[in-house]
């Protein structure tokens, strides 16, 4: 294996992705990002849009993305207040990303086996 020891001055790319991977790693975050790729939503939208979160998770990992300046919240005075959520320029740079997992999805997507939803509450039958 590579040693991982870089001279004085040298970047260590693996550890700068490590960096880059845990922006996204939680549970629900890339989820978010790819909805807010896509448009603009309010908290309401995004619970929706996403079987399965708690109230809890989704403000948890929101607040996670904006401390680290990749989704902004913008909250109108208006009653009730409206809280609407964007992704911001520094994630907009992650686009070429969501575009070439997309591209691979619509290439390799059908061969993935699917796997029944085990994340968030169970849905109660109806």
């Amino acid at each position: 294996m590579e040693n991982q020891t870089m001279a004085d001055g040298e970047i260590n790319m693996h550890e700068e992705m490590r960096r880059a991977f845990a922006l996204l790693s939680g549970k629900w975050k890339l989820e978010i990002m790819w909805l807010l790729h896509q448009r603009v939503h309010r908290f309401g939208e995004l619970r929706k849009a996403i079987p399965g979160i708690t109230q809890h998770m989704l403000t948890v990992q929101l607040r996670e993305l904006e401390a680290d300046g990749l989704v902004s919240r913008t909250i109108f005075a208006e009653v009730p207040p409206r809280v609407e959520y964007e992704i911001t320029k520094k994630a907009r740079g992650l686009g070429p990303t969501m575009e070439a997992l997309t591209a691979w999805w619509n290439e390799y997507g059908k061969s993935v086996p699917v796997k029944p939803s085990a994340r968030g509450r169970k849905a109660r039958d109806g």
